[in-house]
């Protein structure tokens, strides 16, 4: 068996791993380290939990150790998709390099400027960010990238596929061409791997697993319904969710909850939180400082339930993540391999769930495809009863429709027909004036559709002033 001491790593790093409990290096870590070492490009292809940030922060590491950074030049760059994503891997720097005296500094939105310049001023080795806040730097004129040594793009398929293909192009036309090129990602679409070719020269490819698998360690499973009505489907599949999670029992005691859209990550973990169940939401709208809090949370046991969207699903290494949760089946199948990649790390076991309506299948049917495994079929864990119940539900709430129209919804029949007797006169009133108007517009001098003469005077109604029918003689003499 490879240990670390194997791969030519320096002892100071080799110090560090030892601190750190780990003896024997992952696939993709023996693979791909030897290489880097050599100053090599590599495009590095595993499944999630596998190791795949080691894989680069040791070499680096072992590389960056001879040398000095100088103010506003850093020597190696590294682009995360996420802010959480990016903080992992200032994480993992830390842990590996402690016995080394190398800079780091964490480029990321949500922070302030002025502490991330006053860190590029000082001059660092290592630069970890999000290609958006690294451009702001640039463009400022706080940041030269023509020191850059080593370039890292984690997880690059999501960097590629998820509109940053502008942003990428333009840092790397920022970077020394004889730089180095590491890539690393848990699926690499053809499509993608023609693109990255553009960016790598001719790399060592180490595949330790095939592309879009999910780790043996999971078990997964699927529950089918459809909902009573369309308009409760929302509520019905919340419902689901409930009973899945109690079916688990104390054995779900770290879950993350995946959603594809943020509006209904708050609504869930609402509806959670309503009903006992100790859930927080993180997505791209919150704070940063409220998603590093949450997440703190949850890696420390103090948060039992995770809802997130997909910022959370790619990268993240929370450690003993019991089980997954799909509310939605992903859009893009590559989603749930990172999705469920959450739990069952490290060789533990874990577990998958996900609940399809109908409206998912196509979805579905792209996962199960791309995975190349069928997906087994759990029964509804919601009591036999309820679908009786909603039916009942349905009827009542559709009588009130029905008599609607009568502007009566929760009224008796009494009621009703005293609403239509007020009707009446309401509609006999509207007519009358359409009438006289009507007739006034068809007889100018005054007669009705008969050619008699209308005696009333029109505003006055049917009485006239004795003033005015005096003649004016009279009206002067008096």
């Amino acid at each position: 068996m490879t240990k670390f001491s194997d791969l030519n790593l320096s002892p100071k790093v080799l110090k560090a791993i030892e601190e750190a409990g780990y003896e024997s290096p992952t696939p993709i870590q023996a693979g791909a380290i030897p290489p880097a070492l050599e100053g090599k490009d590599v495009l590095g292809i595993a499944q999630t939990g596998t190791g795949k940030t080691a894989s680069f922060t040791l070499p680096m590491i072992t590389k960056l150790a001879r040398g000095r950074a100088r103010a506003r030049m850093p020597r190696s760059l590294v682009l995360c998709p996420t802010r959480e994503l990016a903080a992992q891997v200032a994480e993992n720097f830390d842990t590996y390099a402690k016995n080394v005296k190398l800079t780091k500094a964490l480029l990321i939105g949500g922070v302030s400027f002025k502490e991330q310049d006053q860190l590029i001023d000082k001059g660092v080795d290592v630069l970890i960010a999000t290609p958006g806040r690294l451009l702001d730097h640039f463009e400022r004129g706080k940041l030269l990238l023509t020191g850059i040594e080593i370039m890292v793009i984690d997880e690059a398929d999501r960097m590629l596929d998820m509109g940053f293909i502008p942003d990428i192009e333009r840092i790397f036309g920022l970077v020394p061409f004889t730089r180095q090129t590491l890539f690393f990602s848990a699926t690499m679409a053809p499509e993608i791997e023609r693109i990255t070719n553009t960016f790598l020269s001719a790399p060592a490819r180490i595949e330790v697993a095939r592309q879009a698998t999910a780790s043996e360690n999971i078990t997964q499973g699927a529950v089918v319904f459809k909902p009573s009505r369309k308009d409760r489907e929302g509520t019905e599949k919340r419902k689901v969710l409930r009973a899945l999670i109690d079916a688990e029992g104390d054995s779900c005691d770290r879950a993350i909850i995946f959603c594809n859209r943020k509006v209904d990550v708050d609504i869930v973990s609402k509806s959670l939180k309503k009903y006992g169940h100790n859930a927080a939401p993180i997505h791209g709208d919150l704070d940063q400082s409220q998603r590093m809090k949450t997440l703190d949370a949850f890696r420390d046991s103090e948060l039992r339930i995770l809802v997130a969207s997909d910022v959370a699903a790619r990268g993240l290494d929370i450690p003993a993540v019991s089980h997954v949760f799909n509310f939605d089946v992903p859009s893009h199948a590559e989603d749930y391999v990172h999705r469920i990649g959450r739990t069952g790390r490290a060789g533990r076991s874990g577990k998958a769930f996900t609940i399809c309506t109908p409206r998912d299948e196509k979805y579905f049917d792209a996962v199960e495809k791309l995975i190349q495994k069928e997906i087994p079929r759990l029964d509804n864990p919601v009591k036999t009863e309820a679908p009786a119940e909603k039916v009942e539900e349905t009827k009542d709430t559709n009588e009130p429709r029905k008599s609607s129209r009568s502007r009566s919804r929760s009224k008796s029949s009494d009621d009703k027909r005293q609403v239509e007797t007020r009707s009446e006169p309401r509609t006999e009133k509207r007519e009358e004036p359409r009438r006289d108007t009507r007739d006034n517009r068809n007889d100018t001098r005054g007669k009705d559709r008969g050619g008699r003469r209308d005696n009333n005077v029109v505003g006055m109604g049917d009485h006239l002033p004795d003033f005015i029918a005096l003649s004016f003689d009279e009206r002067r003499a008096s």
